[in-house]
Order: structure tokens, then sequence, then C-alpha cells
């Protein structure tokens, strides 16, 4: 056996020796002949910053700057070591747990798995692919909010995409609270990956924190040369792999063993505790036996179905096994899925068709496969759809919004960081009057806001809450309108609507005619001063949350007023308000410990 082992080694040796040099075939001999294994190249290690940010959830600045937006995270870092409030940095859209306490906050859909904790995302692009050691993240204030980090096996620089687009976990875990609101450096130990990769994805949930994260840049480090080490399949749980595998439930010469006393339990008995079972559990419970397999597969198991935790598997083929088993459907969750050819119109339409028709809630947050097709679909298979979501569907098409009017049942609408124009949304107002929750949030291509705030009093009289954060033209003219039409608002976000001047008394106004008010956001108006705070105090007793950030002309002693006469103060944000010191916050919280009084810092 030796004998025949050394002449295969040999003829191999003699092989290589024909295309490499004399030194390399020596080297390789001494090595089989020593009993010693070659010695292995060793990759250089590359470090990388992110070069371009293609695709995210939210950002707290607006479309057309720099300050606090995502696309501060390209490139070298701006702030990091330092700590504090910088513009410099990105920042998300929301905090905490103030959001999902106000009324336009969707309730939660079921069978979300308990893993699942993502609530915003970036995705990175980097110059060349490598295979991951380290992954960084410079966070300059309250960090805390990652929770997942991911890879793609996609080159987004690439002419030549692959036909199975892969994303892979790196690393995940729950959303902690940081105690400290100071900078580090976040580099937690992540999986190998069998795949080169220069597109990472982070995933946030800012739930526990007491104030925004804010993020300077990425590191990804990594080797050119695939290590020894990950040479390895990873295990994949496909979401696509949705079949019920009807075969061997009907095979004659399976051997049945009987359930026990299970079937003998009430049908409504065994729903219920199937219900607990996430999608993915429910879809392998389907395999195992005729009983489970009618349980699982029962139209009452999916009046809500939530995909969103599994976009990174989500295809039309997935649609297309769940089609038959949603056909009472009522709420459905596709946000964040069927990006880059994952789903098609195709598939999508084909869903639509056969599981729209009694939907009444559907969100489609960041689903950049939508096209006016799409929603032409879903305004004519889904007449009685009560809530849409499009949050940050920002290349859809601005004629495509004109489709929403036909859904006139609409009571929420979400449009955050989409380019509906003027006429479409004017359109949808003169339609859709049961709205009560609206959101044009940093809806840069509406020309006048006055317009459609006019149109608003006019139309939408039973309106709850509107949200105009960043609105570049609303006048104290518009805001007047809206106020006297709409005296049902619980809910009014104007932050950085720097066109409203509280000299012209709008504020007031406000106060005096919205007595419901609970949630009213000024942020980064410069003007608001101690008279319009005293208005809200004697006018709004059920005011939860106030944002006045950035105002210098606001005093302790209308904030001792504010808080004295609204006993349901929940948040009360005064950064940057000059007349309003550390000193002065640290004594209004021991006045008043039930209300989270905010007060960021630049160093």
């Amino acid at each position: 056996m030796l004998t025949l082992l050394s002449m295969f080694y040999y003829i191999c040796l003699r092989r290589r020796s024909r295309s490499g040099t004399r030194g390399e075939a020596l080297t390789s001999r001494r090595a089989v002949e020593s009993g010693q294994r070659a010695t292995l190249p060793i990759s250089v290690e590359v470090e990388q910053y992110a070069k371009e940010v293609l695709d995210f959830s939210s950002h707290y600045g607006s479309e057309n700057s720099m300050s606090y937006t995502m696309w501060n995270l390209a490139g070298m870092p701006n702030v990091y070591p330092s700590s504090g409030d910088f513009t410099q940095t990105a920042v998300f859209r929301a905090y905490g747990t103030w959001w999902e306490q106000c009324a336009s906050a969707p309730l939660p859909f079921r069978r979300t798995p308990k893993a699942f904790h993502s609530q915003d995302y970036i995705e990175l692009a980097f110059e060349e692919p490598v295979y991951p050691t380290a992954v960084e993240v410079l966070e300059t204030y309250h960090p805390g909010a990652i929770v997942q980090i991911m890879a793609c096996s996609l080159n987004p620089f690439s002419q030549n995409p692959p036909t199975d687009v892969r994303w892979e976990v790196l690393w995940a875990e729950e959303p902690t609270n940081v105690l400290t609101p100071q900078a580090r450096q976040f580099s937690p130990s992540i999986k190998q990956l069998n795949f080169p990769t220069n597109l990472i994805r982070v995933e946030v949930n800012s739930s526990l924190l007491k104030y925004y994260t804010e993020l300077d840049a990425v590191v990804l480090r990594g080797q050119k040369e695939r290590p020894i080490l990950s040479l390895y399949k990873m295990p994949r749980i496909d979401i696509c792999d949705l079949s019920d595998s009807d075969e061997e439930l009907s095979d004659p010469g399976h051997i049945n063993l009987g359930n026990g006393y299970f079937d003998k339990l009430p049908y409504e008995l065994i729903q219920l505790i199937v219900s607990h079972l996430t999608l993915p559990d429910l879809c392998r419970l389907t395999q195992t036996c005729k009983l489970l397999h009618q349980h699982c597969c029962d139209p009452l198991q999916y009046i809500q179905l939530s995909l969103q935790p599994y976009w990174a598997r989500l295809s039309d083929t997935s649609l297309g096994h769940l089609q038959g088993r949603c056909t009472l459907l009522q709420r459905l969750n596709l946000s964040w899925t069927g990006n880059r050819g994952a789903l098609t119109l195709t598939g999508f339409s084909s869903f639509m068709k056969a599981c729209g028709g009694s939907l009444v809630c559907l969100e489609l947050s960041c689903c950049h496969f939508l096209s006016e097709p799409c929603l032409e679909v879903i305004s004519q298979t889904c007449p009685g759809l009560q809530e849409l979501n499009l949050s940050s569907c920002d290349r859809l098409h601005p004629q495509a919004f004109t489709h929403i009017s036909k859904l006139t049942q609409l009571r929420r609408l979400v449009l955050y960081r989409t380019k509906i124009e003027q006429t479409a949304m004017l359109s949808i107002l003169t339609f859709c009057i049961e709205l009560r929750h609206l959101n044009l949030g940093s809806c840069v291509m509406i020309d006048d806001y006055d317009v459609v705030a006019s149109m608003l009093a006019v139309r939408c009289r039973s309106l709850r809450s509107l949200d105009l954060w960043r609105c570049r033209n609303l006048t104290e003219r518009g805001l007047a309108e809206l106020a006297a039409g709409c005296r049902l608002l619980e809910e009014l976000d104007l932050g950085w609507c720097s066109t409203l001047q509280s000299s012209s008394g709008c504020f007031q106004h406000l106060a005096r005619n919205l007595p419901c008010l609970r949630k009213l956001f000024l942020t980064a108006n410069r003007t608001v001063c101690d008279s319009d705070i005293e208005e809200l105090a004697a006018n709004c007793p059920a005011l939860q949350h106030l944002d006045i950030l950035g105002t210098r002309m606001v005093s302790s002693s209308s904030l001792r007023k504010l808080l004295q006469a609204c006993p349901k103060l929940l948040l009360l944000d005064v950064s940057f308000c000059s007349q309003v010191d550390a000193r002065i916050v640290q004594e209004l919280c021991g006045l008043f410990p039930n209300v989270a009084i905010k007060k960021s810092f630049t160093q």
C-alpha cells in the first residue's frame, strides 16, 4: 500500500512540475516526503470603509442635505472618537417606545418570531469583496441599537449579478441598553462565510435607548482569499420551501402510529395551540400527519401574516406556496421584502388577486420591487383596504400614487420619503375622506403644503394624526386652516418646518383650537417662545409628547407651568434650548420624575 501511495504522489508531482516552476515542485515534493503539509500562502487582511450607501429604511435628516442622514456612513469617520450630537453622523428617525404609544402606531402582527428585533436597517457597499473577519461600527452617541449584521453574496458593482442572491447572518443579538451615551467601537465576533462579500447590512432596534443613536462609519475587514476554516458549508433554513409534502402523508404503505388522544381535542382548541407557532414552524408541522396538515393549512391560521422577518428568503415561489392558505387574509406585512428581483410583478399580482379581497391592512415599507402596475393591482383587488404603508418606497414613480385614490376606505396612509406629488395627493384627499392617520414626512415633491392642509381641513375632518416632518413650505395660513378644520387632531409633527414663525401667532392659535392634542413636535423651530408653551399648558391638558428642540426663547418658568398643567406628559425634548441648561433639566427631572426630559449635548 505504501508503494502505491508513493507512486501516486510521484505522478502528481510530475504533473505539477510541468505547469509550475522547479522550485515549487521541489518544495511540494519535500513536503510530501517529510509527511508535512505544504506552506499555504499568507492572505493579507483588507480594511475598508463603506464606499456607498445603497438603501435604508429611515433617517432623521432631510432628503436634500447631509445633516443627520444615512449618507454620512459612507467614507471615513467624521466624528469618532468624539461623543455627542453631531450633524455629520447617521441618525434613524425614531428611538425609544414613544412612537409605539401613539394612536397612529400600527397594531403588532401575530406570529412575529421572538428572535426578530429589527426596526430599521441600512445597506452599505464596499470597494472589494472579501471574506469577512470583522465588522466594526463606530457609534458616537447612545450606542447599543445594533441587533443584526448581515452579508450578501451579490456584488453591487458587478455587471453580472448571481442568479441566487444569498444573505447570511454574521452576528445577531437582542437590543441592549448601554448605560453611557459615550462613543464606542462596536466589533462583535462574526461567523465565517463561504463566499466573499462587499455588501453589508446593519439592522437596529432603538426601543431601549433613551435618545437617538448616532453612527459615524462602518469598517469591513477581511481576506481576499478564502480562509481554510471557511470551506465548510453553512446550514441554511429556507423560507422558500413551504411545500406540504403530501406524498408522504398519502402513502398507503406509511405506518400510522396513531395520534393518541390529541385528535380527540376540540377542533378550536387544536387551532388555538397551533396559532402560537411561527410561520416556519407552522409549515414544518404541516408535513407531519394528516390531522396537523389540516389544522396548519386552515385559512383561519392566516388571517394575519407578517413576512417581514423572512425578507431575505422570500420569493415568488414562497408566495405561491402560501397562496392557497391565505384566502381569508386580512392583515399582510411584506415590508423589506422582494428587493433585487426576489419578488416580481407576476408573483405579487397573482398573490394579491387570490388573497387581497379581504385585506384591511397592507404594510409595504421599503419594498423597491413595487411599480405602478403593483399599485394598480392593489387598488383593484383590495377594495376594503384601510391601512397602507409605503414608507421609504422612494423608487416609485410619482404617477403611481394616483391609484391610491381608488382605495376610498383608507384610514391610515404612510407615504414617508416617497416621491408623491401634489396632484396625486390632492386626488387622494378628494376621495379618501375616511383618513384618520396621514404621514407625509420628507415628501419633498409636494410644491405647496398650504393647499394640502386646506384640502385636509375640508375633506378629512376626522383626522387624528398628521406627520409633516420637514415639509418645506407650510405657512401660518395653511396651519390655521388645518387647526380650524381638523379639530380632532391628537398628533401633529411639524418638526423642521422652518417656514412657520411664532411671531405670527400660529402656534398659540394651534393650541387653542386643538384641545385633544397629545403629541406635538416643533423640532428645530427657533422661534417657539414662552407664550406658545403657556398656551399649550392652558389648552392641551392631555399632552403627552412635546419636542421643542432648538428653540432659544423658552425659559424654565414656562416649562414648569407646562409640567404642572399636563399631568400625562411623558416626553419633553429641550435639547439645544439655550435658556434651559443642564442644571435646570436636573431640577425639573427631580420635580417631575414621570417625565422623560431630554437634553442632548455636543463635545
